[in-house]
Order: C-alpha cells, then structure tokens, then sequence
C-alpha cells in the first residue's frame, strides 16, 4: 500500500528501535562492566592479604594462617571460594590443591612479578569459576623465591546480578520502546489530521460542488496540491457549463425544425393525402412525433443529471402555476383517448429550476396517459406542506406491481410492449426529483386499481 502515513511510520519508528536496542546494549555494558571489575577487585584484594601472610625462609615458602583466617576467607552466602597458595615448582604450600594451574605458561604470559593480579576464567570441581592469580617475589638470603597465588569464586552471584542487570534493562527499554512509538504513532495521525479534513471535506461535497476549497483551510506542504486541485474543479466546472449551453443550443435548434417537419406533414395529410400516400404520411407523421418526444426526453435527461446539474440554478417556482399550464398541453392527447384530464392545484412554491420541473410533470402526465385505458380518468394535483408541497398524479390504468415499482426509474425499462414510448420518462423524473432533494414514490391509486405517482418537496 503506497501510503503515507505506513512510510512515516517505517521511517521513523524502525531507527528507534535500532537506536533503542543500541542504547540498551551500551546501558547493559556500563551497568555490568563495573560490577565485573568490583568483583575482580576483591578477588584480588584477597589475593593481596594472602600474599602478605607469606615469608621466605632459606628458598622455602611458609604461611601464616590461622584457621579461622582461612574460614573467613572462604565465608560467602552464595559462591564457593576457593584459594592456593604455590611455588614457583608448582608445589602446593597452602589452599586448595586442585585450584586450575597458575604459571606463566598456563595463564598466557599474563601472571608477571611486581604486576596487578590478572583474571581469568576457569573450572574448579565440575563448577565455572572466576579467578585471579598473582605472582610474588620474596628475599630469603639475598636470594628471591617466587610464589604463585590464586583466589577464585564460583559465578553463581555474578548471574544473579547479570540476570537482574538484564531484567530491568528489558523491562525499561520494553516500555520506552512503546513509549516512543506511541509517541511517534500519535504525532504522525495528528501531522495527518490535515489530510483527513481535506478528504472528509471533499467526500461530503456533492458531484455538482465545483467550489474552490480556500486554501487558508490547508496546510503550507498541502497549497500546491490544493492549488492544482482548484484548477481541475474549474476546467470541470467550465466543462459542465459548456455542456449545459450546448444543450440548450441544440434544445432550441432541434425543436424549430422538428416542429415545422411535424406541421408540413400535418399539411400534406390535410391536403394532398390520396389513398397511396395517405399511409405514408401517417407512418412518416408517427415517426416524427416520436422523434420529437425522444429528442426532448433525451435533452431532458442530459440536463437532469445529477452529477451536471448546477443547484445555482434553483429558484422559487409557482408549482400549482406551472402544472396548470402543463395539463393544458395535454387536453388533446387525454382527448384522443376519451380520458377525463383533471387537476386539482393549491398555491404551493417550491424551490427549483422551472425547466426541469416542467419536464417532470410532462413525463408523469404524459406516463398516465399512455397506460390508461380509454375512457379512463388521470388526476395532477398539488399541495403545500410545511415549507414544501406535494405533486400528484394519479390514474385508473392497470397499475404498477410492488415488486417492479422501482425497476421502472431505470432506463429503457417498459412494462409492456402495446404502449408506444422510449422507456425514458420515469428516469427522467427520477433523475429531477433527485437533484431537487424530493422524494419519489408509487402507490396504488384509490380504490386499489391504478397508480398513483408522489412528489414529496422538502
């Protein structure tokens, strides 16, 4: 996933927890090192007292210590403690005689006389140990005697000290790591938040909202995006009112000479109709009607688009006004079919765009025309509600089943193939009731037969 805030993360919380496991190690050295030394330290200070306990004597080696000297230097609550005391022939004078070897050969070179007591790692009775040895050179006659000297202890302390050394570093790096990457997963979501609002801002605009976003509302990092953003809301808004222009064009050059194709035929029948060309002219006067109907429900549904349609173009309209002149244009087709075209209008304002509505309640009219049988009776009515109103249109034809009442809305969808029509004027007028925010239903018309079309204006 190419996200940001993942990089953020990646860059920034795995160095810190290699810095972190870095500073832990270093921590661990400062904290052990000196407890080792210390340890070493009495080693050797317990070598020192056993050195100074030493005389020569004619080149042979004696010690004085007294019993209990030697059980206070083996009293310790954990370790075992053990000590020799040799010659420079290796000969046991004192102490333990199965203490690890202690010459210069055997140490690495590292025992010297007149040196520090050097340490080192060994093996006393099946137990790891660690020792130091210690070489002194004594005067017996003007002649030096040497003598070797080793303490050594058991590490059953050092572990427990190491292992609590390493307990508590865990646990305090533990909890600084995931103090760090809370702190860094909280300051990335919040350097972020910017982004968040700029989407949720723009997932709650409408698909007509071409508005500029105001670049005061973004951040410095975020102006050039929101900048190029701007210029893109434009061309698409300049976009979408071209489109609407040229709708209107074409609406205003198509009508004119479909309408005058339609009255030269009109003319031809009346007057110069014989028995040849007479369903000629019929069929021709047929197919220019219906291309007259399909042309403007076409144009109506362009202009209806939710997504191209400007809410700039919304105004308050007289509803009842605007449905009493749209039932007039429909007398003669209800005539034809010997329907009774009825209407009853109370003042009701809506706000909306007067073309779009008028093509609303020309579909619906329309519809309930062409699927009421003969003789039949379609009622427009309008009423106020609250700060909208209502629009009715209600018929006795063969109604609309429950289960189709929402397939209708969509395009080039018909219920039967004895109606002539282009399956287009139901989405039209679901298309407009959209972009208006009215709500649409059907119902079964009065008395169960026939449907009845609601138009709820909020």
């Amino acid at each position: 996933m190419n996200s940001i805030r993942l990089r953020l993360l990646k860059w920034l919380i795995g160095p810190i927890l290699l810095i972190n496991l870095a500073g832990g190690a270093l921590t661990y050295m400062l904290a052990w090192l000196p407890a080792q030394l210390a340890f070493d330290q009495s080693l050797s200070d317990a070598a020192a007292a056993l050195g100074a306990r030493l005389a020569a004597d004619q080149s042979q080696l004696r010690i004085d210590l007294p019993r209990q000297a030697e059980q206070v230097l083996r009293t310790d609550d954990s370790d075992a403690v053990y000590f020799v005391v040799r010659d420079e022939a290796g000969v046991t004078i004192a102490g333990d005689a199965d203490f690890p070897p202690l010459s210069q050969a055997a140490l690495g070179g590292a025992v010297r006389a007149g040196k520090p007591a050097a340490a080192f790692d060994g093996s006393v009775r099946g137990e790891a140990v660690r020792g130091v040895a210690l070489r002194l050179t004594l005067n017996a006659n003007a002649a030096p005697v040497h003598a070797y000297i080793g303490v050594a202890k058991t590490l059953r302390k050092r572990t427990q000290i190491r292992q609590a050394v390493v307990r508590a570093l865990v646990l305090l790096e533990s909890l600084f790591a995931l103090a760090c990457v809370g702190l860094i997963w909280f300051s990335v979501s919040n350097g972020l938040l910017p982004l968040n609002r700029l989407r949720a801002g723009l997932n709650a605009r409408d698909g007509d909202n071409f508005e500029p976003i105001a670049p005061a509302e973004v951040p410095y990092e975020l102006e050039p995006v929101v900048a190029a953003f701007n210029g893109l809301l434009d061309k698409v808004s300049q976009g979408a009112q071209a489109r609407q222009e040229f709708l209107a064009n074409v609406a205003h050059q198509l009508r004119t000479p479909l309408a005058g194709l339609k009255t030269q035929l009109e003319w031809l029948g009346e007057r110069h109709a014989g028995p040849e060309t007479a369903p000629s002219l019929k069929l021709m006067l047929s197919a220019t009607e219906r291309m007259i109907r399909q042309t403007n429900q076409l144009l109506a549904l362009a202009r209806a688009e939710p997504g191209h349609f400007e809410k700039t173009r919304l105004e308050p309209v007289a509803l009842n006004a605007l449905v009493e002149d749209a039932v007039q244009s429909f007398v003669d087709q209800a005539t034809l079919k010997s329907i009774d075209l009825g209407f009853d209008l109370q003042p009701v304002t809506v706000l909306g765009d007067r073309f779009l509505l008028r093509d609303l309640i020309d579909n619906l009219i329309d519809n309930a025309i062409r699927y009421t049988p003969a003789r039949g009776t379609v009622t427009v009515a309008c009423r106020p509600d609250g700060e909208g109103g209502w629009l009715t249109v209600e018929d006795n034809g063969p109604g609309i089943p429950p289960a189709k009442r929402e397939q209708v809305f969509s395009r080039y969808v018909r219920l039967d193939d004895k109606t002539t029509g282009s399956g287009l004027g139901l989405a039209i007028v679901r298309d407009i009731a959209t972009v208006h925010g009215a709500s649409l239903t059907i119902t079964d018309a009065a008395g169960g037969h026939g449907a009845l079309f609601s138009v709820h204006f909020c």
